[in-house]
């Protein structure tokens, strides 16, 4: 994940900083040194703690941080989740794009953990998906793990999934399951997304191994799940709602996937504050 970081702090610092901080360089003596405080507004998950920390460490290298909490950790209203130490210009600096960062990521990790424990102890596997800022997916699915929940694949370069679209470009469930058959590892599971038992009954008989049950109704995936019977994997997707979980978990689905994990998560309330 580190490689995938610091381009990003880069970028969103300069967006920020751009050319010159007009208001702090001109306020601020360049050798002023500072203490500065991260607080919670509100309780939540937290998560982000490294990415916060690199933002400081870019503007001054010397900044020492000091974490009150690990990320994944419950932090209440009103508890200091970080310290940093260090030249005043860096702090007031980095203050925007580091709370960006940590209150984005630690409220995708309170969101999920609120469905994470919606779902309790059953079995079902809960998984994110693709729908994530540009560019940020590898922040984002590290929170979504934080929250507690899984991830689905990374991008399309680490999993095979036959979409209604790639179905009807290629010519059929049965085809594009043969075909990537010839081509793709032995290791890499195949799974394709059906809307109704007939396609069901066309990826059971193309032996595919994950099988995701698209916008379907609860007696739908009851049905589809006895029918499946333990052949493949079988994966329930769209219009995944909290209060939904608990009864798609009892119609018998080994995975649920949601992208709201990631799209509708908001922010949380952090602040920042000079000492």
């Amino acid at each position: 994940m580190e490689h995938a970081i610091q381009p990003l702090i880069d970028m969103a610092l300069q967006e920020d900083i751009g050319p010159g901080d007009i208001t702090t360089d001109y306020l601020i003596d360049e050798f002023a040194k500072g203490e500065a405080y991260i607080t919670a507004k509100e309780d939540l998950i937290v998560a982000g703690f490294d990415v916060a920390e690199r933002v400081f460490k870019t503007l001054d290298p010397c900044m020492d941080i000091f974490r009150s909490f690990r990320d994944g950790d419950e932090v209440k209203n009103g508890d200091i989740v970080m310290e940093i130490k260090g030249k005043m210009r860096a702090l007031l600096k980095g203050e925007r794009t580091a709370l960006n960062f940590l209150q984005r990521l630690s409220g995708i990790a309170t969101h999920v953990r609120s469905y994470v424990n919606e779902l309790g102890e059953t079995r079902v596997r809960l998984v994110d998906t693709r729908k994530t800022i540009p560019g940020h997916r590898v922040l984002e699915k590290y929170a979504v793990r934080v929250g507690g929940a899984f991830n689905h694949r990374m991008a399309l370069y680490d999993g095979v999934l036959i979409k209604d679209n790639h179905i009807a470009a290629c010519g059929g469930i049965e085809k594009a399951v043969s075909t990537l058959r010839r081509h793709v590892s032995h290791l890499v599971k195949i799974e394709v997304e059906v809307s109704d038992m007939k396609e069901l009954e066309d990826a059971l008989a193309a032996k595919a191994d994950v099988i995701m049950l698209d916008n379907m109704n609860l007696d739908q995936i009851a049905e589809a799940v006895k029918v499946v019977g333990g052949r493949a994997l079988v994966e329930v997707s769209g219009s995944v709602t909290r209060d939904r979980l608990i009864p798609l978990a009892m119609a018998g689905v080994d995975i649920i996937s949601s992208g709201a994990l990631t799209h509708q998560a908001r922010a949380v309330d952090l602040s920042m504050r000079i000492r």
